[in-house]
């Protein structure tokens, strides 16, 4: 053997010694505090992220059946109790699988046939969880014969399946595999003091006890709220609040670890504790949003007859997703279309909802049987995302990105306040991403003259990756709040590009035209912020980049150029510079693409044309008038010598026929 297999061979031997467990001190091998053998040594297990998958997982390798109960003392030592005689396997959780019963030191399921609901009661006792809500056939895999060798007759009062009455089954060589029975114990957790099962207080089953549940504030989110809705299998998240009782009491109190880990809350291990403190929730008992990027995205689904189902696309338009979107207390919607977040199960389409808008809830809408049920396919089933509400902001500074931050709960804007030792660069760069504005630039603590109102939020929350508007504030007075400087401080400049042909036009279409040779200017202006500050025009092309500076005067400037040519064809960006703050920040405008064509030269020679053509007429015209004009004299000169030569006697008679030759030639002239 060589070196290289015998240390990964020492590897594999310590593994092995590092996972063996016991369970020691217990009224059985199945029940004790929980010790774990190291190199040789047995240690008790301290493990404060433990939970009962924990526990149910400690269970299964020692071969003991599923987990009745666990909990740690003030030492961190784990005791754990597992059932030796029923176990719950291939479950999505440990309130579920295919029944196994241990007899014979070996596990072998049990014939449908031969299992009632009395029985289920029995075992979901056993094992700590809820009444049994489904026992049937086939629902966690097949099992491996033989199966069906008992039946049970329980009364379903007993405390352990084994203490029933039982038989030997009459149907032990007919039951096959797929019989084998499924079983669904209900959570051990539940909401009260509503009309709805889907509203009202926190509240967990744990050792027979219900209490309510508190958990670490800072961890308490509407997250945390949207998966206790889910594992009550009551739509999306609605609300969540913390609330305060007028004194202690009895509750059980989770660590928030366990939820923040992804752990359904029925698996989190509670301590005994007094709060005074409880969760109330509200979840829509009618829609949810499942397996999208957030809790106000998914692919919607509706309940109807207590099961989901998805919506058909062409049965939902945009009044719909508004009302859904308000419903679970989201934004507007931005998008809503089929095959977003994935294939929905068939059937979809089968409802057409006709809603206006303006109510509260999907199922208060009209609606009518989908006409399209059978020709609608998984694929078109409705994915909608509804945007975030605003629900924090920046304020007193001339940019929305620059500010003290406020947030919004219970319809009230106020200061924020964070414990000063975890608001750092890291908290204040969170806030600029889910306010889109950037990177964090500067974060600071700034002290009021007195104290106000504030909401206080657990530095906690912010640390776990949570956005801040998830969080869930207490209502407290501080004189403290915090100032916060991003990145994305400006807005966005705009370009325009005019020109002594075009007249003109902006720059955030996708190109302007310009004919060569004629003059053009661009300019650069942002909405006023801040005085002061320089634009600086970027000229690029394939091959080359070239940029100017000019002084912003009014919050804008003035690039300009003479007669158009191709080497001006490029793209063109205005980029705005101010210091404030004690920090640099620019901001880009959006490209203008700008071509030259040869098109003005052509427009100048028919311009020329026309401008020679005109004097030549009005020459034409003139010569035609002046040789009328000459014509008429010449014509009066030849009349005046003839009357002249024809002699005195002739002039009475000549006076009548000259005025009447006079008029007539007048009147030809």
């Amino acid at each position: 053997m060589d070196q290289t297999a015998l240390m990964l061979l020492l590897c594999l031997c310590s593994s092995a010694l590092s996972d063996e467990l016991r369970l020691v001190a217990g009224r059985s091998r199945c029940g004790g505090r929980l010790e774990k053998k190291n190199r040789g040594d047995w240690k008790p297990v301290t493990d404060w992220n433990w939970n009962l998958t924990s526990a149910a997982g400690a269970c299964g390798q020692l071969h003991c059946g599923s987990v009745v109960s666990s909990r740690r003392d003030e030492d961190g030592k784990v005791e754990i109790v597992c059932s030796d005689s029923v176990r719950l396997v291939q479950g999505t959780n440990r309130c579920s699988g295919r029944l196994e019963v241990k007899t014979n030191q070996s596990w072998s399921s049990v014939c449908e046939k031969d299992f009632d609901l009395q029985d289920a009661e029995v075992v979901c006792r056993e094992i700590s969880c809820g009444p049994p809500s489904v026992h049937q056939g086939a629902l966690y895999g097949e099992a491996e014969a033989p199966v069906g060798s008992r039946e049970f007759l329980c009364e379903g009062s007993e405390s352990a399946l084994l203490n029933c009455s039982s038989r030997k089954s009459s149907g032990r060589n007919s039951c096959s595999p797929g019989q084998a029975v499924g079983l669904t114990c209900s959570d051990d957790i539940r909401l009260v003091g509503e009309a709805s099962r889907c509203a009202g207080r926190l509240e967990m089953k744990y050792q027979e006890e219900w209490r309510p549940v508190a958990v670490w504030d800072r961890y308490w989110d509407m997250n945390s709220a949207a998966a206790v809705c889910a594992e009550l299998d009551c739509g999306s998240a609605v609300s969540a609040r913390n609330s305060e009782e007028a004194s202690e009491r009895p509750v059980w109190w989770i660590r928030s670890d366990c939820l923040q880990s992804g752990s359904a809350l029925k698996n989190c291990l509670p301590d005994d504790e007094n709060s005074d403190r409880s969760h109330q929730l509200i979840c829509s008992d009618s829609v949810r949003l499942v397996q999208g990027t957030n809790r106000c995205s998914g692919r919607l689904e509706v309940k109807t007859n207590q099961s989901w189902s998805s919506v058909c696309e062409k049965d939902f338009d945009l009044q719909d997703a508004e009302v859904v979107c308000k419903e679970i207390s989201c934004g507007p919607p931005s998008v809503h279309q089929g095959a977003l977040y994935g294939k929905a199960e068939a059937p979809v389409g089968s409802r057409e909802f006709l809603c206006e808008g303006s109510e509260s809830a999907l199922l208060n809408c009209s609606s009518r049987k989908s006409s399209g049920r059978n020709s609608c396919s998984p694929g078109q089933a409705v994915g909608l995302t509804c945007s975030d509400q605003d629900d924090i902001r920046l304020v007193g500074e001339a940019s929305r990105c620059a500010g003290r931050l406020e947030m919004k709960y219970q319809e009230e804007w106020r200061p924020v306040d964070v414990w000063d030792r975890y608001w750092d660069m890291n908290s204040a760069a969170a806030v600029c991403a889910e306010l889109d504005c950037g990177s964090a630039v500067s974060a600071r603590t700034s002290e009021e003259a007195s104290e106000r109102p504030v909401w206080f939020i657990f530095p906690d929350c912010l640390q776990s990756g949570s956005a801040l508007k998830n969080c869930l504030p207490c209502d407290a007075t501080s004189d403290q709040s915090h100032e916060i400087i991003c990145s994305g401080l400006l807005v966005e400049p705009l370009i325009f590009l005019s020109s002594s042909t075009d007249g003109v036009s902006t720059g955030r279409k996708q190109g302007s035209e310009l004919l060569i040779g004629s003059h053009f200017s661009i300019m650069c202006s942002i909405r006023p912020q801040y005085e002061g500050g320089s634009f600086q025009l970027i000229f690029s092309t394939s091959n080359y980049t070239q940029n100017q500076t000019l002084p912003a005067v009014n919050h804008s400037a003035l690039f300009l150029f003479s007669a158009a040519g191709h080497a001006h064809q490029g793209t063109y960006r205005c980029v705005y510079h101010v210091y404030v703050f004690s920090y640099n920040f620019s901001s880009i405008s959006q490209p203008l693409n700008l071509t030259v064509s040869g098109k003005l030269m052509e427009s100048m020679r028919k311009s020329s044309a026309s401008v020679s053509a005109s004097p030549t007429a009005l020459i034409i015209r003139l010569v035609v008038v002046l040789l009328g004009m000459l014509g008429s004299v010449l014509v009066l000169y030849f009349k005046a010598r003839r009357n002249q030569k024809s002699g005195p006697e002739n002039n009475h008679h000549d006076e009548g026929s000259r005025a009447e030759g006079s008029l007539e030639e007048e009147t030809a002239v």
